[in-house]
């Protein structure tokens, strides 16, 4: 663990303030709840551009990319961070599937890049602290989504 300044936890605090901005609280929201498509083309077929659904994957995806920019920059301690937000793992888990194409589609091989290798770092920080708790965060994640699916009707 590094040491943690004062301004380091007023940058923690102010990120935190954004999240709670209620368009990109009603964004998250939905995200966490509702994006699930299996493969990109599904995602640009339920989500086009222009839909707020779209709108809502831009904003929540963006915020953490730039959360993540700051923290791989060194602005905020690795543990600090890592400690305080594991919604940018799941965000990450929900995308990575998708990273690849988007790349080819936007000839932009870095988009995305920040949010990857600080989750690596996560995943990494995580098995040290807790052995075993990224694969069974992942699973609930998809037992909560198969709930999901079969309350919808589905």
């Amino acid at each position: 663990m590094g040491q943690v300044t004062h301004e380091q936890a007023n940058l923690m605090l102010r990120l935190f303030e954004l999240r709670r901005e209620p368009r990109l609280r009603q964004a998250r929201e939905w995200f966490i709840s509702k994006y699930e498509p299996s493969k990109p083309e599904e995602m640009m077929k339920k989500y086009p551009p222009g839909s707020e659904e779209n709108t809502n994957i831009r904003m929540v995806t963006s915020y953490w990319e730039m959360c993540a920019s700051l923290v791989n920059r060194g602005l905020i301690d690795d543990e600090l961070y890592f400690e305080n937000n594991g919604e940018a793992w799941l965000v990450w888990d929900k995308i990575k599937g998708f990273v690849a194409a988007w790349r080819t589609m936007m000839k932009n091989p870095i988009v995305f890049a920040n949010l990857e290798a600080m989750i690596q770092r996560m995943d990494a920080w995580r098995e040290r602290k807790a052995p075993g708790s990224t694969e069974a965060i992942r699973q609930m994640m998809q037992q909560m989504a198969q709930m999901r699916a079969k309350a919808g009707g589905s």
